[in-house]
């Protein structure tokens, strides 16, 4: 069985927890140890598939069709291991698994209690990780804050299993907050009163993760370590960085926080290589061209809403020597009665329109993809994005005024996009879409096939609705590209715009797919096409 480390938050919720655990694990395997991830969600739903992205940000999706926590997406840019419904622990999940077992009589008529039964089965689903063959270390992440009413069982199994492995397999990592107030003066009273809450439980940090403004001085270390009966060597300096999340491994190496995790756990290992991480932060921060996106979506107020979707931007800037711009715009922001949007897209040289679901913003998001197809602006649809591009081209190519989805308008007189035939009368909307690990085929002589540079592709789709086949013959003749298809051609899953620089449709996710160090070729390609729009603008820049 492999080794065990359990990472926690104290003081306040969104430190980073998720960055941190996914950072440790690219430590552990840059020193050529095999990790393996899991996130316990404290909250009673199932899993987030049916959560608002304003509520829990976005829902990351895993091959195997799970709708999971977004630090799984983190898991998956920073470390090498596999990502399925196991990686993923709610309290929704146990107790039903723990009511199910009860009602088949498998307690054998006993009282079903937190402790032992609700603690027993989240021990054996982190357990279950850590007896993959060849796994060295399991980090596991506690979500929610110390001190949480529904954080408690999730401790307490935690405790338990420090108590029956012993501290040399298996440890705490605490994350918590040094925050400065007015003058400058950083205050530790918080991490000590989150540490003791902690001791109170049972735990005992092993390392301390102290989120700070800036690097921990010598003397507030030691007082740290003091007050929370954790090696000052083992407190870290979690500063902030400027640049990207990137740099946050090598941060914490620095600080020799990969050698002191691995001392604790008694394990020998390889010297670290962060070469590849060091390139990535080099570009970012020293790359003289930018690439300027507009991102026009429904819940654009909360960054985390769209984390894939920008993380996958990155990449894709990173792989084109490239810095990133981010242009956030509101669907619900453009204007629908003029048109005139042009002081929105002027200094965008590429619009992409994310995924989502429900009626708001709609419009806009139509709007903005018919002013990239008219203004030949690099242009990108995924999910939802190219369910906007296939009305918006009913609409003003076709003629048909009242394209729309039925998810929409449902009576609508031209649902260009639909339910499939069997979903058709579904009520219950949770776990009904088309989701995880689909195959498409790719048609030859297409962009889409040049970037792949492949005939099948197998990509994660998160969906109810789909191009209606009643009008696919109508957009073939109307000029519109259906450049992929599942492989026995029922289902529309890229489309292209023609005579256009990039347009590119998809009914899938790519960018659960891509990392800062193998970026997704759609993102690649299409910061390519960013980069070459605004080389072009740069002449009429000049004339001005």
């Amino acid at each position: 069985m492999s080794k065990f480390i359990f990472v926690t938050g104290g003081v306040c919720s969104s430190l980073g927890k998720g960055l941190a655990a996914s950072s440790l694990g690219t430590l552990l395997e840059s020193r050529g140890l095999e990790v393996r991830m899991i996130k316990i969600d404290p909250y009673l739903n199932v899993d987030a598939g049916t959560m608002n992205p304003y509520q829990h940000g976005e829902v990351y999706v895993t091959d195997d069709g799970a709708e999971t926590d977004l630090d799984l997406g983190n898991y998956h840019r920073f470390t090498q291991s596999p990502l399925s419904q196991d990686n993923s622990i709610t309290t929704g999940q146990v107790y039903q698994e723990v009511i199910k077992k009860e009602r088949e009589g498998r307690y054998l008529g006993r009282t079903v209690q937190v402790i032992p039964h609700i603690t027993d089965e989240i021990k054996r689903r982190v357990y279950q990780i850590g007896k993959e063959d060849g796994v060295d270390i399991t980090i596991t992440e506690v979500g929610g804050t110390v001190g949480d009413i529904e954080s408690i069982p999730f401790l307490e199994a935690v405790r338990q299993i420090i108590h029956e492995l012993g501290r040399e397999n298996a440890i705490s990592v605490h994350l918590t907050l040094i925050p400065e107030v007015s003058g400058g003066e950083l205050k530790t009273k918080p991490t000590q009163h989150s540490v003791k809450n902690m001791q109170q439980t049972g735990l005992q940090p092993d390392v301390l993760l102290c989120r700070v403004p800036h690097t921990l001085e010598e003397g507030l270390r030691r007082k740290i370590a003091l007050f929370t009966n954790v090696d000052p060597k083992a407190v870290i300096s979690a500063n902030d960085v400027d640049t990207t999340i990137y740099e946050i491994p090598i941060i914490y190496h620095e600080q020799n926080m990969d050698g002191i995790v691995l001392d604790k756990l008694e394990l020998s290992a390889t010297d670290p290589d962060l070469s590849g991480w060091e390139r990535v932060v080099h570009t970012l921060k020293n790359a003289e061209r930018t690439a300027r996106v507009g991102i026009v979506g429904k819940y654009i107020e909360l960054h985390d809403s769209y984390k894939s979707v920008y993380e996958a931007l990155y990449h894709g800037a990173i792989a084109n020597q490239a810095k990133l711009d981010l242009i956030k715009i509101d669907a619900e922001s453009i204007d629908l009665d003029t048109g005139d949007n042009k002081h929105l897209f002027d200094e965008v040289d590429g619009i992409l329109v994310p995924g989502g679901f429900g009626q708001r913003g709609i419009e806009g998001m139509i709007e903005a993809i018919r002013y990239g197809r008219e203004h030949k602006i690099p242009t990108f649809g995924i999910c939802l994005g190219m369910q906007t591009m296939i009305i918006e081209y009913a609409r003003s190519v076709m003629g048909l005024a009242e394209a729309n989805s039925t998810e929409f308008y449902p009576d609508g007189p031209h649902p260009v996009i639909s339910l499939l035939e069997e979903q058709v009368d579904v009520q219950n909307f949770g776990g009904t879409m088309r989701l995880g690990h689909n195959t498409s085929s790719l048609e030859p002589g297409t962009r889409i096939h040049d970037i792949y540079n492949k005939k099948t592709i197998s990509e994660r789709h998160r969906h109810r609705f789909e191009v209606s086949n009643t009008y696919r013959e109508a957009f073939l003749e109307a000029g519109l590209v259906i450049s992929g298809q599942t492989p026995n051609g029922a289902l529309v899953e890229a489309v292209e715009w023609p005579d256009h620089p990039w347009g590119i449709g998809v009914q899938y996710h790519p960018e659960f797919r891509s990392t800062p160090l193998i970026p997704h070729p759609l993102f690649q390609s299409f910061i390519e096409a960013v980069l070459n729009h605004e080389t072009m603008r740069e002449p009429a820049k000049a004339e001005i």
